[in-house]
């Protein structure tokens, strides 16, 4: 079994929540231009799990890690597909 540091499960489970508001948060705005929506929610959880690893780079404060900011993509991804699955149930009954 593949173990996974505690920090790369927090940084999944953060990056799960964004990925889920930011879709509501671009749902609400865009709401008659879904693929525009969909991109910018990707676009807007790759620029803070990357920029908060940068940021932690720059100020010394906190440990850069790459795969930090692709734990937080990858729940990102997943949170936001939570919701588009969810929309896609709403609709479809």
């Amino acid at each position: 079994m593949i173990k996974i540091a505690p920090d790369k499960k927090k940084h999944f489970w953060v990056g799960l929540l964004l990925g889920a508001l930011f879709r509501i948060f671009t749902l609400y705005f865009f709401p008659h231009n879904y693929l525009l929506g969909i991109v910018i929610t990707f676009v807007l959880i790759v620029v803070f799990c990357y920029g908060f690893e940068l940021f932690s780079l720059v100020t010394k404060i906190g440990h850069y890690e790459i795969l930090d900011a692709v734990a937080g993509i990858v729940g990102g991804s997943i949170g936001m597909g939570l919701i588009l699955l969810i929309e896609y149930l709403g609709t479809a009954s």
